[in-house]
């Protein structure tokens, strides 16, 4: 069996590694919310303003898959350290930031920076944390994201309103208090030589942001480009020995099931907290603050059933939680479908469920992940997953605010109903293969679990 490292601090590492990827996915959405505050002040147009969220997530996106995949030669200490020291750094420039340009810099290398920590985290969990009681700490760092996503926007609101919009770059500093106990806690491994396929990174890196642009500007050059740079990401690593995405990553079903599964789900979750706060708005008439008051309940409920959802993954394994979740994912979905124009109160109710289940879904699959893949594929394999999330994410905003152009001419309660049964049905489809994946992994003995022997 795999020898795990028996001086590893797991109690002290993940609750803290928790809370740094907690602090990076503030980072995203509290300046969502102070983004109008930031075009005032900068005399900004509303493009302008919006490329402050857009570079930095497009960069975030191309760094994660970058640092899980160079995980597989370099220690996660180090880049680590290197992750912490660009955010924290470029937090503080942000701080003294007094233009435009200084502004959208320190933004750009705080997505460089901020992308260590979620893909490298799960990383971490895998190659440190025996199988057994995996589940616990996957869930801790999962559900730490989500957290952050519902507190990111009342921190942000608070901070902007009553301190200024640079105040929110010190929140993010804070990680660099973080790093002297990683720095000592965490393993210390021996590098290997790095094989890291510069033109695959490249390939994948403009695909990525050419689709993300054509989703947010509906503009076909960057389609174009995107489309020819994937179609030559996937002829290079059909071609190269060591691929910045393993070619035998996508010819397995399993794992390519477990992408589509994560996929749909940030699609949905991402789509809700798009609607949410347009429906709040433009339906019931209530503030951006009233929206962070029903987004919040659901981040902190999640952050209090993550200790018990890890417990129930190490358990009963992943399949039952992962089919359990997909079921209350229905009921959420289905609560927004008949009951979101109501109430804002049914909203909130029902985005309860759905921050419970995503994080469910998130924690059991990155945990079957860690288990199905061979330990060479662990980097890359986690670090495509966070990519498919992210792009899923991003779909999920663009094809909902498309429908609500399309749907123009229709009563606003009819076009929010349309779009949350069409999130039922995708809802449907997630529990579906879901389903689907457990079957198949009854009927055909599962493969090696990652502590196979050295």
């Amino acid at each position: 069996m795999e020898r795990f490292n028996p001086s590893f601090r797991e109690s002290l590492i993940i609750p803290l590694w928790s809370i740094t990827v907690m602090l990076v996915v503030m980072n995203t959405t509290m300046f969502n919310v102070a983004l109008p505050t930031v075009a005032q002040a900068l005399h900004l147009t509303a493009t302008s303003a919006s490329w402050i969220v857009t570079g930095y997530s497009i960069l975030f996106a191309i760094s994660s898959i970058t640092y899980s995949r160079l995980s597989d030669f370099i220690p996660i200490r180090t880049l680590l350290t290197l992750g912490l020291l660009l955010l924290g750094g470029a937090s503080i420039v942000g701080m003294l930031a007094t233009n435009y340009y200084m502004l959208m810099a320190a933004r750009l290398l705080q997505a460089v920076g901020a992308a260590s920590a979620p893909g490298l985290g799960i990383v971490l969990v895998t190659r440190y944390i025996p199988v057994e009681r995996r589940g616990r700490s996957m869930s801790g760092i999962v559900s730490a994201a989500s957290f952050g996503f519902g507190f990111g926007p009342i921190v942000g609101g608070i901070l902007t309103q009553y301190i200024g919009y640079s105040s929110l770059f010190a929140v993010t500093a804070l990680v660099l208090l973080a790093l002297p106990v990683f720095l000592r806690h965490l393993p210390k491994q021996a590098a290997a030589p790095v094989r890291f396929d510069g033109w695959g990174a490249l390939f994948i890196g403009v695909g990525v942001t050419g689709l993300l642009l054509y989703l947010t500007g509906h503009q076909w050059l960057p389609l174009a480009l995107g489309l020819a740079a994937l179609f030559a990401f996937w002829v290079r690593i059909q071609r190269v020995e060591h691929a910045f995405v393993q070619p035998a990553l996508l010819h397995k079903p399993k794992y390519m099931s477990l992408i589509a599964i994560s996929f749909v789900s940030y699609v949905l979750h991402f789509s809700t907290l798009f609607l949410m706060p347009v429906i709040l708005t433009h339906l019931f008439g209530k503030s951006s603050s009233v929206t962070g008051l029903l987004i919040f309940p659901g981040a902190i409920l999640t952050a209090l059933l993550s200790p018990q959802i890890g417990r129930w993954i190490d358990r009963l394994g992943n399949a039952p939680v992962m089919v359990s979740a997909h079921v209350l994912l229905l009921l959420s979905a289905a609560g927004f479908a008949l009951l979101s124009t109501q109430s804002a109160y049914f909203i909130g109710a029902a985005y309860l469920f759905m921050s419970v289940s995503v994080s469910a879904i998130g924690s059991s699959v990155s945990n079957e992940m860690s288990r199905i893949l061979d330990k060479s594929e662990i980097g890359g394999g986690m670090g495509l997953s966070q990519l498919a999330q992210f792009f899923g994410g991003a779909l999920g905003v663009a094809l909902t605010s498309a429908s609500l152009v399309w749907q123009a001419a229709r009563p606003l309660e009819a076009a929010y109903a349309a779009i949350f049964w069409v999130m039922l049905a995708g809802a449907v489809l997630s529990l579906l293969l879901s389903v689907q994946y457990v079957r198949a992994g009854r009927r055909k003995p599962a493969a090696a679990p990652l502590a196979a022997s050295e």
